[in-house]
């Protein structure tokens, strides 16, 4: 059967269904077409040139003088024709401004050129700049130039994007309508400079570690699974870059960053993707306690710059320092009672459940625990706060505490309800990292990572290590409800 291709990416539909697609969009379509024919008989490429020295709608707001000459660029986003002048918005990433033209601006022959003009175009234009009556900054036009036709119709303002899934499947339409779209995904953009600006400032080098590796490790996840042809192996897509960092601590860097794409093969939701971004860092004789330090203030003075304030989000998160702490099984036994840790397994089970807890079959005790946690500790934190010290079960790659052997000398940072942060002493010992990995593989010694436990033997200096989901904590600040939003081009399902 023939099939065709509607005027969308990856549509595929049958003959009837793409007739009456084309029959539907037609009139529209045709008159846009009409349109571009128009102005190429006109002797005037539809698609354009370079526009040089075009100033933004940024720039020329804050640099606006009466009478000023300038030259400015854009997307063409609404037009009241009024016979003999027109009013007019272009918009860039910055926002919107206003243009002005009449028949004495700009020559009959060029102003009649706004008859082929159509909302989405993009255009640049020159003049003097002044304020209409109304009091709103105008740029009157003495030139006028198409730069590209746009052949489709653009949505006024969610007009037909009133869908949330199409949002994210044409984001960049979503972004051409929504202002909110476009500021958060910007902030995002900003959030991730000014991480990179604290570390560096505090002497932390920038590196880049393998995203296809032999052995996938540094978390517990589910890696994606690729093949490489040349060497005949298969590779996976790094689930995290913990072990290759430590490699750089064994190698004489002592403060280290990456700021990086992790992958891993797992459920999406609202706080998931399979590709997220990842900071990773490293620093030399520190410890855990140093690095809830270095991350409180990391957060805060990106909240500060991109923000402006320390109280962020519709549900106005106070980021005011300083945090608190507070022991894991202290969260525990606040919300599930004192005798938690005293009950048996079965006993901690059936507790679970008259708390509410969901607990599957194959959980074993300190996953029930844990369980309990995330429901009911870290679910329903707003603020920030610091859990420390966790079972050592649960952080295999963090230095056991030298007070009490059952909980490693970790933090975990949880506000808005997830976690937003993990800190380590980091695990030196290549004896007991041996030990801990093997547990956490369920003994099959293939899946170790043999060269970093020999990386290890040479000798890694004692460690503070962090990590920050850099999409969680843009939704934290830019107050995002999904992590959808914070991601130019989320993973969805491919439409039938």
């Amino acid at each position: 059967m023939i099939s065709y291709c509607l005027p969308y990416p990856g549509k595929v539909v049958s003959p009837l269904t793409f007739f009456t697609f084309m029959e539907e969009l037609s009139e529209l379509l045709q008159l846009r077409h009409q349109k571009l024919e128009a102005w190429r008989q006109l002797g005037i490429d539809p698609f354009g040139s370079a526009y040089p020295d075009a100033l933004t709608t940024k720039e020329v707001i804050d640099g606006f003088e009466e009478n000023k000459t300038v030259r400015i660029a854009g997307r063409l986003v609404s037009i009241r024709d009024m016979g003999k002048s027109v009013f007019a918005h272009i918009q860039d990433q910055y926002g919107k401004f206003q243009i002005y033209a009449n028949k004495q601006s700009l020559g009959d022959d060029v102003f009649a050129y706004w008859k082929l003009l159509d909302i989405g175009d993009f255009i640049g234009g020159e003049g003097t700049l002044f304020t209409s009556k109304s009091g709103e900054k105008t740029l009157k036009l003495s030139s006028l130039r198409l730069l590209s036709k746009s052949l489709r119709p653009i949505p006024s303002q969610w007009y037909g994007l009133s869908d949330v899934e199409a949002r994210y499947r044409q984001r960049y339409v979503d972004m051409i309508v929504s202002e909110d779209a476009r500021k958060t995904l910007l902030l995002r953009s900003r959030i991730v400079r000014e991480v990179r600006n604290f570390f560096e400032a505090r002497g932390f080098n920038e590196v880049e570690t393998p995203m296809m590796q032999a052995v996938a490790g540094g978390a517990a996840a589910q890696p994606f699974v690729t093949h490489h042809n040349a060497l005949n192996i298969d590779l996976f897509l790094r689930i995290a870059p913990e072990l290759y960092l430590k490699r750089l601590l064994v190698g004489g860097m002592g403060k280290i960053f990456e700021l990086n794409r992790n992958f891993r093969n797992e459920g999406i939701s609202r706080k998931h993707n399979p590709e997220f971004t990842m900071l990773e860092a490293y620093w030399a004789f520190a410890d855990f306690e140093m690095m809830a330090q270095l991350v409180e203030e990391l957060i805060t003075t990106v909240a500060e710059k991109v923000m402006g304030t320390l109280v962020v989000g519709p549900t106005q998160i106070d980021l005011t320092r300083p945090w608190p702490r507070k022991k894991y099984n202290d969260c525990i036994t606040d919300v599930a009672g004192a005798d938690w840790f005293q009950l048996t397994p079965e006993g901690r089970r059936a507790k679970a459940a008259e708390l509410g807890v969901e607990i599957g079959p194959d959980l074993v005790d300190f996953e029930v625990t844990n369980q309990v946690y995330e429901k009911l500790v870290e679910a329903k934190q707003k603020n920030p706060l610091f859990v420390t010290h966790l079972p050592k079960e649960l952080v295999p790659l963090a230095r056991q505490n030298t007070e009490d052997s059952s909980v490693v000398d970790v933090y975990e940072l949880i506000m808005a309800g997830q976690e937003i942060s993990p800190g380590y002493s980091e695990l030196n010992n290549p004896i007991v990292q041996r030990e801990r990995l093997l547990e956490q593989s369920g003994g099959e010694k293939m899946d170790l990572d043999e060269d970093f436990l020999a990386a290890l033997e040479y000798g890694m200096p004692p460690a503070g290590g962090i990590g920050i989901g850099i999409d969680r904590l843009a939704m934290v600040l830019t107050g995002a409800e999904s992590i959808r939003d914070v991601l130019l081009f989320p993973l969805l399902k491919p439409k039938a």
